[in-house]
């Protein structure tokens, strides 16, 4: 059971209301972590601004999908999991996608060394090495889909963090972390 009030969302208002409106009318529902972050309309709003912004970005939806299902999974944040495995079906993933991405790996170089990076990101914090950069350039990504993969590891550290502080409900199909030793 969440930590935090699971807001309706019937009495919603102002920002909140809008933003559910739009939640709802994109995803046919309003995730219940969308809820839980109404406690405070300012989470809230930050969350749906980097989100929508996101949705702008160069790099393409798919590929940040599996960064989103790397950090879950690096996160062991089963929210987020059954979240981005959902989501990564209706941006074109398969199955067999899905869970290479959650195992940092992917048949298709490019998209490898995405992930490759990061999870570097992730790893050590933003602190990269001039070489990592190096690497994921001479796989074809510019420099704005370079900014782009460590704001999409950002927004999923993000929301991996404030599901498992809060213990939001899950309210996909549950997918469980492969292994539970972070928590």
């Amino acid at each position: 059971m969440a930590r935090l009030p699971i807001a309706s969302i019937e009495s919603a208002t102002g920002s909140n209301q809008n933003i559910f409106t739009a939640l709802q009318k994109g995803l046919g529902m309003v995730p219940n972590m969308a809820r839980v972050m109404a406690n405070s309309p300012a989470v809230l709003s930050a969350y749906a601004q980097f989100n929508g912004a996101m949705s702008t970005a160069k790099l393409s939806a798919k590929i940040r999908e599996q960064i989103a299902l790397l950090v879950a999974e690096s996160n062991s944040c089963t929210y987020c999991l059954s979240a981005h495995s959902a989501l990564g079906k209706l941006a074109g993933l398969n199955q067999a996608q899905i869970d290479d991405a959650r195992n940092r790996r992917s048949e298709d170089p490019r998209t490898a060394a995405a992930l490759t990076f990061a999870q570097a990101v992730l790893d050590r914090r933003g602190g990269v090495t001039g070489g990592d950069v190096d690497a994921v350039r001479k796989a074809g990504f510019d420099d704005a889909e370079l900014a782009e993969i460590v704001a999409a590891v950002a927004q999923n550290v993000f929301t991996n963090f404030f599901n498992r502080a809060f213990d939001v409900d899950v309210d996909f199909p549950r997918v469980e972390a492969h292994s539970t030793a972070a928590r």
